[in-house]
């Protein structure tokens, strides 16, 4: 059986949304990202504001990688909702 080189991912960790309405001059993006730190927990990096702009940056600390990916998810399914695509 040939070795492939990886697993296939099925929960993301980089996610990478946009709205843009000509009609209200809105061109916004939603960057999350989520990353292990050095003392072993995980972390939701937000970042977020106008596109061409370096934006806003928040960081969220969870003690499991699952449940970074968890509210990582939950986000992306919140702004979908408010406009948001791929």
């Amino acid at each position: 059986m040939p070795d492939c080189g990886g697993q296939f991912e099925v929960f993301p960790t980089d996610l990478h949304l946009r709205r843009i309405d000509p009609v209200r001059n809105a061109r916004r993006f939603y960057k999350m990202s989520v990353q292990r730190d050095l003392f072993g927990c995980a972390s939701l990096i937000r970042v977020w504001g106008r596109i061409g702009t370096r934006g806003r940056q928040m960081i969220d600390t969870y003690p499991d990688e699952g449940i970074a990916v968890n509210a990582l998810m939950d986000l992306a399914k919140e702004k979908r909702r408010r406009g948001y695509a791929l």
